[in-house]
């Protein structure tokens, strides 16, 4: 391929004000990596509640967070984040709609909706891997709990649910890195986070092949960051005998 890469390209001027093309994949950066967190917050915290109502022995709670995640989990992530984006708004009462649209910054509101959205997605998917954790573990369990005078939000706060997330590191994982991943979608409603920084260096200056490379590089690198570091908090936390560590 004939090609001049150049790239020298993220150190010019972008032509508006002192910017250079590096200072919008960092600004990118920073918005990727508040959306990834602030929905993985959401998505822990509410998965957790949710893994625990599907699990405990009352079938109209159980049955309330199934809905929920066969609702979540089988709509787009694009569709949902639309109707949080342009739906939901006009949905709620006039002063807070008032406020959403016309008060907060552009950018505010978009980060906003595309948090709710990530986070009430991820949580689906965090209630399925909780539940599967605590149903992993031995029956004599909660039967052990009660033994110990422990009521059941006792029970799951002291005995199933230390060892259930120990069980599911891993897979939280995934979806702790789908979800960094899955923050790109916010470039569709106007939130300039990486991949919508990327683009926009890519019309301004060009160089193509060298924005998306350089984005590339940094959605590799960030991700095995990641990994490296819930693989270590998985050694950590690791009962002997309980999971097995490192693949091992």
């Amino acid at each position: 391929m004939n090609y001049n890469w150049d790239w020298g390209v993220f150190f010019k001027s972008t032509g508006i004000g002192n910017e250079i093309y590096l200072d919008w994949f960092v600004t990118g950066l920073g918005w990727t990596i508040a959306i990834a967190l602030a929905g993985w917050l959401i998505a822990l915290l509410l998965g957790s509640l949710l893994g625990v109502m599907r699990t405990v022995p009352n079938r109209w709670i159980s049955g309330f967070a199934t809905c929920y995640v066969e609702l979540f989990r089988n709509v787009p992530l694009l569709v949902q984040l639309f109707l949080w984006y342009f739906l939901v708004p006009d949905l709620l009462p006039e002063p807070l709609e008032m406020w959403f649209k016309q008060d907060l910054n552009p950018a505010t509101s978009a980060f906003i909706s595309v948090v709710v959205c990530l986070g009430l997605f991820t949580a689906a998917r965090v209630c399925e891997q909780v539940r599967t954790g605590i149903q992993a573990l031995p029956k004599g369990q909660l039967a052990a709990g009660y033994a110990l005078g422990f009521r059941l939000p006792q029970i799951y706060a002291n005995v199933l649910l230390p060892q259930a997330f120990r069980i599911i590191i891993p897979p939280l994982t995934s979806e702790f890195l789908n979800i960094f991943k899955n923050s790109s979608v916010a470039s569709l409603i106007g939130l300039m986070e990486l991949l919508a920084q990327t683009k926009q260096t890519a019309e301004f200056s060009a160089n193509l092949f060298e924005a998306f490379t350089l984005a590339t590089l940094i959605y590799f690198t960030l991700n095995m960051s990641l990994m490296l570091l819930m693989r270590l908090i998985e050694k950590k936390v690791a009962v002997p005998g309980l999971i097995a560590v490192g693949g091992k």
